[in-house]
């Protein structure tokens, strides 16, 4: 299965790099958001790669879900994570790819590549996490004010003023706050050390699911709540320093 994975994100992925930096067609506009023709376009390719591989497999994504009904294996994609970035010529951007077993829900798997970079971020249960092949583990920082923290905006009033007053409390407290506008690539920081904590009030699971399993497979720690139906609050860490607001 990792190999149906990374073998789609690389291809979703060198396409997103031959487009980086040219004209992108705009599809849909929102008061946060936009969405570009490379979201459905990617996502495409990206299912059906992962249905050669896996024809009994289905497909969960932001742009719609397609395959076998009662499928025993959900991939769980977002074609591009940052979608913002990209289309503003701002270099951090990235394919993720999940897999979790559709009944109990458990992750199995999670591919994050940053095309820009070239970075491969992978990781499966049991099996740790990786960066480019090479091993990697979160952070042993353990004090707040040496930390880097990233703090997601979500797009809800609600949402924003929580993040606002995150900014008040750790803007006096840790080392350094980000906002760089990739989830997935938020939670591969963490998992590869260079963030201590990512903590974000309202995101999808498909921004999520691949970094979940990097950040555990790397040593660090998951603390999510389902705010409400497909929202998810996330304060993904080391393990090693007490976040006392989330």
């Amino acid at each position: 299965m990792i190999y149906a994975a990374t073998t789609a994100a690389l291809a979703a992925g060198d396409r997103l790099r031959h487009a980086f930096g040219g004209k992108l067609r705009v599809t849909e506009e929102f008061a946060h958001d936009i969405k570009i023709a490379a979201d459905k376009e990617c996502q495409d390719l990206i299912y059906g790669i992962l249905l050669k591989h896996h024809p009994d497999s289905a497909c969960i994504g932001e742009e719609g879900d397609i395959g076998k009904a009662g499928a025993l294996i959900e991939w769980i994609v977002d074609p591009i994570d940052g979608t913002m970035n990209l289309a503003h010529g701002i270099p951090h951007f990235c394919v993720s790819i999940a897999a979790r077993e559709a009944v109990s829900k458990n992750l199995l798997l999670g591919v994050i590549y940053d095309p820009i970079r070239n970075e491969l971020f992978t990781a499966a249960r049991g099996s740790g996490a990786w960066l480019n092949g090479a091993p990697i583990r979160v952070s042993k920082r353990d004090k707040l004010g040496d930390a880097i923290l990233a703090v997601g905006f979500a797009k809800t009033q609600d949402s924003i003023d929580h993040c606002l007053k995150l900014y008040s409390v750790y803007g006096n407290q840790a080392r350094k706050l980000r906002a760089m506008g990739s989830a997935a690539l938020d939670l591969a920081y963490v998992a590869a050390g260079r963030l201590d904590a990512y903590i974000e009030q309202g995101v999808n699971l498909w921004d999520i699911a691949a970094g979940w399993v990097l950040v555990e497979e790397a040593g660090g720690v998951m603390e999510t709540e389902q705010k409400v139906k497909g929202k998810y609050r996330v304060c993904a860490s080391s393990g090693r320093i007490d976040f006392p607001l989330k």
